[in-house]
């Protein structure tokens, strides 16, 4: 590659056109807007498994009521003692 000083000033142009291209794409953003960047982030955290198993409504209602239960016979055992 020549040093710049040896290019003709129409080579030069053209260089820098496409230098200018380059810069235009690497800073291209693919959403509109942080908050859809963030949407994006979260949903792809999400299916790598970053945020944990999602707990399910019924399985803590469920652990709930065990323990409920389970409190209602300590307590039903204590009274008859």
């Amino acid at each position: 590659m020549s040093s710049p000083s040896h290019r003709s000033p129409a080579a030069a142009a053209l260089s820098l056109e496409a230098y200018a291209e380059q810069a235009r794409v690497a800073l291209a953003c693919a959403y509109s807007s942080s908050a859809e960047f963030d949407a994006a982030l979260i949903a792809e955290r999400r299916a790598a498994g970053v945020y944990g198993p999602k707990r399910q409504r019924r399985q803590m209602l469920i652990a709930a009521a065990g323990v409920a239960a389970g409190l209602a016979v300590i307590i039903a055992a204590l009274q008859f003692m």
